[in-house]
């Protein structure tokens, strides 16, 4: 199934935001979204989620306007995962997963044991059951993220929209997210995720789209859109894309900011950090 988005145009109160985006996300892709803050990243994941109206456009799933559907059914399609959440009560990690299938659940019913199944087999393919009956305010940031992913998977979604999934995580915790987005992704899921790491793009996306002041800058591969040019219109910053050889990989790139510090004349030089 196919996620598209037609020239559409968004926002709050009649005042657009981002506008004419047209992208189309594929079973099995990332699409990872990249731009400065206020690009209109998190308002344009709304309104895909159907939390705001479209103010202009076509948003289609399997071809199908899905702009005036309810919000179950979106939610029977469409899984999110925020940048941070925090419950106001200290809830098991098996309940907070257990929560992923309210779409699926009538006002009064109760979760069945074909739910509580499902559950399970959504922490068994990130690795965490073994954190079912721990306290979810009381484990790392890492553990969260893979939490609240299983409660979106919980949904048996088909698309996974993530608004910056390792924002506030370590390096360690970012790399095991990360993997096991890629890892989603082969099964099947059509996953968009906004990120501040150009790196997360290379490393992860099949592909990218850059936001500019609520426009659509750049739309392609990685290797076509994460470039030096590209990065420093957006970002107003240089970088360096570093191409390396890995055993056992293909090639890999990276980027690293240059800084062009002051120094005396003769010794003026260009220095990466």
């Amino acid at each position: 199934m196919k996620l598209t988005l037609k020239d559409v145009t968004c926002g709050y109160w009649g005042r657009a935001v981002v506008s004419g985006v047209s992208m189309e996300v594929e079973s099995g892709e990332i699409m990872c979204l990249l731009g400065p803050n206020g690009s209109g990243k998190t308002t344009l994941f709304k309104t895909i989620l159907g939390l705001i109206k479209p103010q202009a456009g076509e948003i289609l799933f399997g071809g199908e306007n899905i702009c005036d559907w309810s919000q179950a059914r979106i939610a029977r399609v469409m899984g999110y995962i925020p940048q941070a959440h925090t419950p106001p009560f200290p809830f098991k990690v098996l309940d907070v997963v257990l929560m992923g299938r309210t779409a699926h659940l009538g006002i009064f019913a109760v979760p069945s044991p074909e739910d509580k199944e499902i559950v399970q087999e959504a922490m068994a393919a990130l690795n965490i059951s073994h954190l079912q009956d721990r306290v979810y305010t009381e484990i790392s940031g890492g553990e969260r993220q893979l939490v609240l992913i299983a409660r979106a998977l919980a949904q048996q979604p088909q698309v996974l929209i993530m608004d910056e999934p390792t924002s506030s995580l370590d390096f360690g915790n970012q790399v095991m997210v990360l993997s096991h987005i890629k890892r989603l992704a082969h099964t099947g899921l059509a996953i968009i995720m906004a990120s501040h790491f150009p790196d997360h793009a290379l490393l992860y996306a099949s592909k990218v789209m850059l936001l500019k002041k609520g426009q659509v800058y750049s739309l392609g591969r990685p290797e076509e859109t994460v470039t030096e040019e590209n990065l420093k219109s957006l970002y107003g910053v240089d970088v360096k894309i570093i191409r390396a050889e890995i055993p056992g990989c293909s090639e890999t790139r990276v980027c690293v900011p240059v800084s062009r510090q002051i120094l005396p004349k003769d010794t003026r030089r260009e220095e990466t950090c």
